[in-house]
């Protein structure tokens, strides 16, 4: 039953005598219109919302108003003209259930929720300026992508847009377009080792690789050779090899060592944790020419881990390898020396329980007792 309040000559309100019913019996059409009202906000005129229904669905808006005015879901101040009440402004009654029952996110409780998260970042976090310029529900919605970036540099990862959608949400278009745009916009994604564009093994070596349409011989560049995957990958076969492949993280090291190289050595970059792609073209690199290896990273616990992993390729192929200049001489011919910190602790605690060369071995547990890491641009 409805109650009528007078609140002047030409103004009343008309509200439900009981509390809100469910919403389960509603049309589908009835929801999705609801769902446009509720968004609109708790107090609106009813031409306006009227309008929302768009063309000829005048007669649904109708029904729906007075469906939810019978149903308690509304309180509806009527205006008299023309000798006749007409509806004038809705008042939404229990907006919290309401939006609870159309699925619709609180955002009082959307704010809490991004500040309850913000508050927990660490102070260090990237884009923590860009994401406190979104909309509650969409910094919410990015954080991950923050806290994803923070973890692929510490974790010295370099790779396309998609090796870092696998790293951040554990598929490679998982990261929309807007998202994209947005993460271009607040950081040069270049510097953090995310490349937009095809991405290029850099290599120099005494092979020439046999092509459909020709040959490419590495060793003719006066410094190192830039193959994309898909170039390396056509190759069929190749000619000659060299006596030892050298790999090396840093990519100044890289360059000084391809510029300076032996005529019978190989030389290869290894961008950090090696990503999907530069794995798979070094793995068929090493059908083509295959040699032992001789790699060097920094001598830090993050360099012991990734020495591993490119290893891991050598070891699948049946070949020898061997860390370079990854040993505690090298550690402490260097002129400058890092602390330790929390990540390098857990990630020698892990790589301890690792099958590990002796020289790493020995290593990790110098850089443990010292407290104290390095980079290899300081040795190569």
């Amino acid at each position: 039953m409805l109650r009528v309040t007078p609140q002047s000559k030409t103004r009343r309100l008309r509200v439900s005598g009981q509390p809100p019913r469910g919403l389960d019996s509603l049309p589908d059409d009835w929801r999705q219109l609801l769902k446009r009202w509720v968004r609109r906000g708790g107090d609106s005129r009813w031409e306006t919302l009227k309008g929302d229904a768009g063309v000829g669905r005048q007669g649904l808006a109708q029904a729906l108003l007075d469906w939810l005015l019978d149903n308690g879901w509304v309180a509806l101040t009527e205006k008299f003209e023309r000798a006749e009440w007409w509806p004038y402004r809705v008042r939404f009654q229990e907006s919290a259930a309401l939006r609870a029952a159309l699925g619709i996110a609180d955002a009082d409780a959307i704010a809490a929720n991004w500040q309850t998260l913000r508050d927990a970042l660490p102070p260090d976090t990237p884009l923590l300026d860009a994401l406190d310029a979104l909309p509650p529900k969409t910094a919410l919605a990015r954080a991950d992508l923050a806290t994803a970036l923070a973890r692929w540099q510490l974790e010295q990862r370099s790779g396309t847009q998609r090796d870092f959608a696998l790293f951040a949400r554990g598929a490679t278009k998982a990261v929309a377009a807007a998202e994209w745009a947005w993460l271009a916009a607040a950081t040069d994604l270049a510097v953090w080792g995310i490349e937009r564009h095809t991405p290029l093994l850099l290599v120099a070596a005494p092979v020439t690789l046999q092509l459909p349409r020709g040959a490419s011989d590495l060793a003719a560049c006066a410094d190192f050779c830039a193959l994309t995957p898909a170039t390396l990958t056509a190759a069929a076969s190749a000619d000659g090899a060299p006596a030892r492949w050298y790999l090396l993280e840093n990519r100044t090291s890289f360059e000084r060592a391809a510029r300076t190289r032996a005529a019978d050595a190989g030389v290869i970059w290894l961008p950090g944790f090696p990503p999907a792609w530069w794995r798979e073209a070094v793995a068929h690199l090493l059908t083509l020419a295959p040699a032992p290896a001789a790699i060097a990273c920094d001598p830090d616990p993050a360099g012991v881990a990734i020495a591993l992993q490119a290893g891991a390729l050598w070891q699948a192929a049946g070949l020898d390898w061997q860390p370079w200049l990854m040993d505690i001489a090298a550690l402490q011919s260097l002129p400058s020396r890092s602390p330790l910190k929390a990540w390098d602790q857990t990630c020698i605690a892990q790589l301890a329980q690792s099958a590990l060369p002796d020289s790493l071995s020995a290593l990790l547990a110098y850089m443990r007792e010292h407290n104290v890491k390095g980079e290899q641009e300081g040795i190569l």
